[in-house]
Order: structure tokens, then C-alpha cells, then sequence
């Protein structure tokens, strides 16, 4: 068996989800006219109690409207050195906004109220103007972590008291929200935009939602429509969403189970220094200076076992609802055999 621990990207939509998709019904969304389209945005605006919605097609695109929307050029974004928006969507906040980053040190992909009050550029013509917050939860880097709602209350004083506006990269939100039990609504509140993803651990091939206050949505749409996402029959692709959003995020618990059972195999593998405690579908673990992560993954592989390597020895596996408890029962022989 092939057991794809890439990343949950690798998800491929059920014959349940490809029905639902062929079935959905179509108009042109640049026009507003496409049903399917409406039913999603409204369905997000109903769960996270926010007044408006855009659908795109990938989160990466909901992250940088988001910032364009919520900021001029040489503004500047507080955001975690390990965040998605400074580490892998090639420097859009730079080409598309003309802003700066102000990164900041936390822990697993989590920093603190006090962090960002102490990172606001004071007015100074030689300076940057502090603008936006953006908040990645789940941290991608951090090996899955959840970003602890009373830190982000806390920070959202910060930015209340020093007019900045707050942004959250929900890419793996849902996975937060099953493993806290926390209500959506609580985010939408809190956050002036919010980007959700659908391409990951709830299995569409493609689709996000930016979400948040009717001021910014408006604006949103025509930055969707310069980046060459406004889209024309495209309930096909929000079907599969809504079919998500009905099926795919109970189960996301499920993940985290087989996150966590691999993980106790790890910890008794006498080649790995290291394990970033597991919270949500993510185990990312180091590997003693005498092992190879490259011939490690080669390893992996060769027993149908697929990994990354994120660099300097350091190995990242992720769970999805293409993996099965064989596939983690597998996972952990394999890895018990290597010791």
C-alpha cells in the first residue's frame, strides 16, 4: 500500500464528494449568479457569524487579498517567522501589497500580546507603518499547533488599542476548532478576515473562503477579480466544499488519532532526537546528526512510504482521510524496524 504522509494537499475528493460536484447547480459568480457559490459563502458567513464571504480558489489567493485589502504600500505585517504568508507564498505580501514583514520569534508558530506591542513602529518618517496582525492556526511549522484562543483575545486588545487590523490564516483552521471544540463564531468576532481552506484535511481538490466584515468583502472582490480569480460557473468547485463542510470535519479527529499513534512509535525510535509534541495531523521530528533525512526519506520510500524533509534534519508527516489505520499500523512497523 502507498502511504502518502506528504501532506494533507495529497487528499483526493470521495465518489460521494465527485457526485455532489457533478449535480451542483451553475450560474456566473463574477455576476453573483451562481447558487452554488451563494450557498457556500452564506453557509461560512451562517457558521462563523460574519457578514460576508468570497470564495476563491486556492487560500494562498484568500491570504493575499486579504493583505492587499488590509493594507497600503510601506505598511508593515506582524506575523511569525514560521508563517505561511512570510515562508511560502513567494514574498506576495512584497510583489502584490508593497508591504514589509516584521517577523517575530514564537514558539511553534505562537506569540504573545506582548510580543506585538513591543514590535508597533513608533510614527517616524524612516519608518514602516504597523498595519496588520496575521495569525496562522494551525501552525503549519509548529508540527501542527493550535494558536490558544485567550492569547489571541489578548492580542486583539493590542490591535483594538492601536487601530491595526487582525488576520487569520485558517488554512487548518477546522482542525483548531474539532480538537478544541471552540465555536466558530468566536473567530469571526475576532478577526476582521478570516482565510479558510478546503484543499487540505477536508479533501476538495480546490477551494477557499475569505470571510469576514462587508467593508473589506467588497473591496476583496475587485482585488480577486486583478488577480485573475474571478471565476464563472464555479459551483462545481464550491459543491465539493459544502459537501465538506457536511461530512469532512467531524472525521478530522480521526487524523489526530493516527497523528498520535504514530507519534508513540516515534518516541522509541532510537534515530530521532526530537518530536514536536502533536496536537492536530502533524508530527514533524528530528533525526540524530548521523542520519541522513534525505536517505531517510529514500528509506521511507522504499517501503511505500512517503515523507518531507523540511530541512537541517528535520521530517515532517502528515495524516488525512486517505490514511487509514492499516497505513499508520504500516507507518509504525516500518519505523520500529529501523531502530
Amino acid at each position: 500500500m502507498k502511504v502518502d504522509l506528504r501532506s494533507d494537499t495529497f487528499t483526493k475528493p470521495s465518489p460521494e464528494m465527485r457526485a455532489f460536484m457533478l449535480n451542483a447547480e451553475v450560474g456566473d459568480d463574477v455576476f453573483g449568479e451562481d447558487p452554488t457559490i451563494n450557498e457556500l459563502e452564506n453557509k461560512i458567513c451562517k457558521l462563523f457569524g460574519t457578514e460576508a464571504a468570497m470564495f476563491t480558489p486556492t487560500a494562498t489567493m484568500s491570504n493575499q487579498i486579504a493583505l492587499k485589502i488590509l493594507t497600503n504600500p510601506l505598511d508593515e505585517i506582524i506575523c511569525d517567522r514560521t508563517a505561511h504568508i512570510y515562508n511560502y507564498e513567494v514574498g506576495g505580501y512584497a510583489f502584490h501589497s508593497g508591504c514589509s514583514i516584521r517577523y517575530l520569534e514564537g514558539e511553534r508558530g505562537v506569540f504573545t500580546a506582548d510580543s506585538v506591542s513591543k514590535n508597533i513602529n513608533a510614527e517616524d518618517v524612516h519608518k514602516t507603518i504597523t498595519k496588520l496582525v496575521s495569525i496562522e492556526n494551525t501552525s503549519n511549522r509548529g508540527g501542527g499547533k493550535i494558536f490558544p484562543l485567550t492569547e489571541i483575545e489578548n492580542i486583539k486588545k493590542v490591535c483594538d488599542k492601536n487601530q491595526l487590523y487582525l488576520q487569520l490564516d485558517g488554512s487548518r483552521l477546522f482542525n483548531a476548532l474539532v480538537e478544541t471544540k471552540e465555536n466558530a463564531s468566536v473567530y469571526g468576532n475576532l478577526f476582521d478576515t478570516i482565510t479558510l481552506c478546503f484543499s487540505k484535511g477536508l479533501g476538495c481538490a480546490f477551494g477557499s473562503v475569505l470571510t469576514g466584515k462587508n467593508i473589506h468583502l467588497k473591496k476583496a472582490r475587485r482585488i480577486r477579480k486583478v488577480f485573475g480569480g474571478g471565476m464563472r460557473q464555479a459551483g462545481i468547485m464550491a459543491a465539493g466544499c459544502i459537501y465538506a463542510l457536511d461530512n469532512n470535519i467531524d472525521r478530522l479527529r480521526q487524523d489526530h488519532q493516527l497523528a498520535k499513534y504514530i507519534e508513540q512509535q516515534l518516541m522509541l525510535c532510537n534515530f530521532v532526537s526530537e518530536i514536536l509534541p502533536v496536537e492536530t495531523n502533524i508530527l514533524i521530528f528530528k533525526l540524530h546528526d548521523n542520519i541522513n533525512d534525505i536517505s531517510f526519506i529514500e528509506h521511507l520510500a522504499q517501503n511505500d512510504i512517503h515523507a518531507f524533509a523540511i530541512g537541517d534534519n528535520w521530517v515532517r508527516f502528515v495524516t488525512h482521510l486517505d490514511i487509514t489505520a492499516d497505513m499508520a499500523e504500516h507507518t509504525r512497523t516500518v519505523l520500529a524496524k529501523m531502530n
